[in-house]
């Protein structure tokens, strides 16, 4: 039995009275400011057909509404966290191309385009978060066009770790062929490869869409995630199947690339606690990341056993897996590198930018 069908069978006033609940007047007023949070004093209608799968989970999804004081905190957690990501974010691409050092240095090409690929991701998941808050659904070619843009960007990020990873393995393993390997053209050509792998495990949805649904659904509108837009069992295979696929090939590029440079830094009587340190911060960033190949059968699973947590599993595992590893990537790789910390500091504190600038003139 279906989520609604529970709440009619058991007499659910909010089932069978909804209009009852509130006079007219009072009613639309206080729904049109409500509505603004994400608080719905009304169930909508729902369609079966708008996802696949789990009916349960389609109408628990499109039923259910926080409370007042839930929907504002969450949204105000998910806003501040994102502006404050993107103002370090912001301040860090600034400071990149304010200064020419970093424009010929690979591994601060990759860094930044991590950064910006990080701030596109942040952005365009905030931006649905809050509208699927504010409207519920939204038509499915503007789902679709919201959407694509964040699986690129969310996929792009554990391959921008595995070749940075590769990169660092360079520069400390075979030192003397780093200037001919890793030159700034092939970095460019590294981050265009990034784009073009997660374009091709996302874009044949979009093809495969086209080719299955009506095109009543085109016009209808969707609770906007990925499941309810390609939800052909051909684009659920193909995702789980390109989703373990990356997994087990950035896991293997990360752990023998991490385990030489380990072995090297022991070998050349280097800071192998400093290198074991900034491995472990890096290892905890990739886990995180890689997490997102494991997230929909973990949302799935923990959906399966407790349904009724169904908005707070989607919230917790949104805070876990896509706006954490992108507040770890500035630390990791921005505020823990002294020469970029250097300059940094000149942009990101308007108090320290003048002692910082005497010491870099020093």
């Amino acid at each position: 039995m279906t989520a609604l069908g529970e709440a009619v069978a058991q007499g659910s006033p909010v089932a069978t009275r909804p209009q009852q609940l509130y006079s007219r007047p009072a009613r639309s007023i206080r729904h049109l400011v409500l509505s603004s949070f994400g608080v719905s004093l009304v169930q909508p209608e729902t369609d079966m057909n708008l996802t696949p799968g789990n009916s349960n989970v389609t109408v628990t999804a499109l039923n259910y509404r926080d409370t007042f004081a839930a929907a504002v905190g969450k949204n105000v957690t998910v806003v501040v966290l994102g502006i404050t990501i993107n103002y370090i974010n912001a301040t860090m691409i600034h400071t990149f191309n304010k200064h020419h050092i970093f424009k010929l240095n690979p591994r601060y090409i990759l860094f930044i385009h991590l950064v910006t690929n990080d701030m596109i991701q942040l952005t365009t998941s905030i931006s649905l978060f809050i509208l699927a808050y504010i409207f519920r659904t939204l038509y499915v070619p503007f789902c679709v066009i919201l959407i694509l843009p964040t699986i690129f960007t969310t996929q792009n990020t554990p391959l921008n770790l595995a070749f940075m990873a590769a990169e660092c393995y360079i520069c400390v393993c075979i030192p003397l062929h780093y200037n001919y390997i890793c030159t700034v053209k092939r970095t460019y050509i590294v981050i265009g490869i990034t784009w073009l792998l997660s374009s091709l495990s996302a874009l044949p949805d979009v093809f495969i869409l086209l080719a299955t649904e009506q095109l009543q659904f085109l016009h209808s509108r969707v609770y906007c995630s990925r499941d309810s837009v390609f939800r052909s069992n051909h684009s659920i295979k193909k995702r789980d199947v390109s989703n373990i696929l990356f997994l087990v090939v950035v896991w293997l590029t990360l752990f023998y690339t991490y385990f030489r440079i380990i072995f090297a830094a022991k070998a050349a009587n280097a800071d192998a606690k400093k290198a074991r340190s900034t491995i472990l911060l890096h290892g905890f960033q990739v886990l995180l990341c890689m997490s997102v190949y494991v997230q929909p059968m973990l949302i799935q699973f923990l959906v399966s056993l407790v349904p009724a947590a169904l908005h707070s599993i989607n919230f917790s595992s949104y805070i876990i897996f896509q706006i954490l590893p992108r507040f770890v990537s500035p630390i990791v790789y921005g505020l823990r590198d002294k020469t970029f910390r250097m300059y940094l500091k000149r942009y990101l504190c308007i108090v320290n930018s003048v002692h910082t600038e005497e010491a870099i003139l020093k």
